[in-house]
C-alpha cells in the first residue's frame, strides 16, 4: 500500500539534469557556444555556476563575473574599456543563444532512465505532475514533443520569464500550483538537480528533493559517470549531495528513478506516531 497521496498532492520537476539530459549538458554547451560566437571564452565550470536560473539571469550573472566581463569589453570595441556589460550585452548573448540552445536541447532530450515510469506511477496514485524550468517557452518547444513521445507529459509547464522573477524566487512554483489548483505548498514536492532550484522549492515552502547523479553538480553523462573509478564516483556524488543538502534539500536521491521509494519513506515517517 502506498501512503504518498496521504502526504503529497503534486510533484514539480525541473527539466535538464532532472527529467532529461543526463548531466545537464545542453545549457552548458549552448552557453559556451553562444559566448564564443561573440568572441568571449566561457569555461564549463563558469557556465555551471548559476545553472537553473532563467537563461537571461544566467547570462547576466556570467557577464558580471570579472573575467568574462573583461573579455566582453575587450571583444566589443564599441563598449568603453573596462565598463560593465549592460542590458544590451545580455540581449546580444540571448539572441545568439537561441539557436544552439534549441539544437542542443533537442539533441539531449532523452529522458533520464526511470523518469517516465516515475511520473506515471505518481499519476496512478492521484498525484499531479507539473514542471518549471530556466528555459524559455521557445527553448522548451525543442524538448516537449520528444518528452511526450517518450511517455512524459506534465500537467503544467512553467517557463522562464513567465513570472515576474525567476529562481530562486518561488513564483514559478506558485504559478504551477495556481494553474492546477493545488495548495497548501507543504503538500507539494519540488525535484531539482541545481542548488538554485532547491532554493526555489525551499522558498515556496515545498518538500524539496535534490537529484545528485544526473544533474548539474555532477555534470557527467550516464556513460561517463559509470566509467569512473568507484571511489572517484563516490566522491563526486557525495560532493554533489552535500551541496544540495546545503542548499536546503530535505532529501537527496541519485536520479528520479529513486523518487517514489524516497517519498514512500517520507510519507511513512510522517504517519509514524
Amino acid at each position: 500500500m502506498s501512503f504518498i497521496r496521504d502526504s503529497f498532492d503534486m510533484v514539480i520537476f525541473d527539466w535538464a539534469g532532472t527529467m532529461v539530459d543526463f548531466g545537464s549538458r545542453a545549457p552548458v554547451l549552448a552557453l559556451i557556444e553562444a559566448f564564443a560566437a561573440l568572441g568571449v571564452e566561457v569555461t564549463e565550470e563558469e557556465a555551471r555556476l548559476d545553472m537553473g536560473r532563467a537563461k537571461a539571469d544566467h547570462v547576466r550573472a556570467l557577464l558580471e563575473t570579472p573575467r568574462i566581463g573583461a573579455g566582453w569589453a575587450a571583444a566589443h570595441i564599441g563598449q568603453a574599456q573596462g565598463a560593465a556589460p549592460d542590458a544590451s550585452a545580455v540581449a546580444r548573448v540571448m539572441a545568439q543563444l537561441q539557436s544552439p540552445m534549441m539544437r542542443l536541447a533537442q539533441e539531449t532530450a532523452d529522458l533520464i532512465p526511470g523518469a517516465a515510469e516515475t511520473a506515471a506511477h505518481l499519476r496512478e496514485l492521484g498525484v499531479k505532475i507539473a514542471s518549471c524550468t530556466g528555459y524559455t517557452r521557445e527553448m522548451m518547444q525543442a524538448i516537449l514533443p520528444r518528452a511526450v513521445a517518450q511517455g512524459y507529459a506534465p500537467d503544467a509547464v512553467v517557463c522562464a520569464h513567465e513570472t515576474a522573477q525567476g529562481r530562486p524566487s518561488p513564483l514559478m512554483i506558485y504559478k504551477a500550483c495556481a494553474d492546477l489548483g493545488v495548495w497548501p505548498l507543504s503538500r507539494v514536492v519540488k525535484v531539482d538537480d541545481a542548488e538554485v532550484g532547491v532554493a526555489e522549492g525551499r522558498n515556496a515552502g515545498c518538500f524539496t528533493v535534490g537529484v545528485a547523479a544526473s544533474g548539474n553538480l555532477t555534470g557527467r553523462t550516464s556513460q561517463a559517470l559509470s566509467a569512473m573509478d568507484a571511489d572517484e564516483r563516490r566522491v563526486v556524488l557525495g560532493a554533489a549531495a552535500d551541496r544540495l543538502r546545503a542548499a536546503g534539500a530535505d532529501l537527496v536521491i541519485a536520479t528520479v528513478a529513486d523518487l517514489v521509494p524516497a517519498l514512500e519513506g517520507e510519507a511513512a515517517r510522517r504517519r509514524a506516531p
